[in-house]
């Protein structure tokens, strides 16, 4: 499986998409500070160092990195969350 990252218009936010479902349904889920998802993946993403906030809808999930966090630091963690779960 694989993982494609991409920019968005938000320079603090990066959209992971997956070659398969991550969530089923038709609802999005999104995750801040202080909060935990049913989804482990998005409890696991709010760990990595640097994120603030995740928002997940089928098969793609958006960062977005705290206003002082790099990309370079920030996506080979995500990228590493996301093969953990076997993405």
């Amino acid at each position: 499986m694989s993982v494609v990252a991409q920019p968005t218009p938000n320079p603090n936010a990066m959209k992971f998409t997956a070659d398969s479902l991550i969530f089923k349904g038709d609802g999005s889920v999104s995750v801040a500070a202080g909060q935990t998802s049913e989804y482990d993946i998005m409890n696991d993403l709010m760990k990595v160092d640097g994120v603030d906030n995740v928002f997940g809808f089928q098969n793609f999930i958006t960062i977005n990195k705290k206003m002082d966090a790099e990309w370079d630091a920030v996506t080979p963690e995500v990228e590493k969350v996301f093969e953990e779960h076997g993405y």
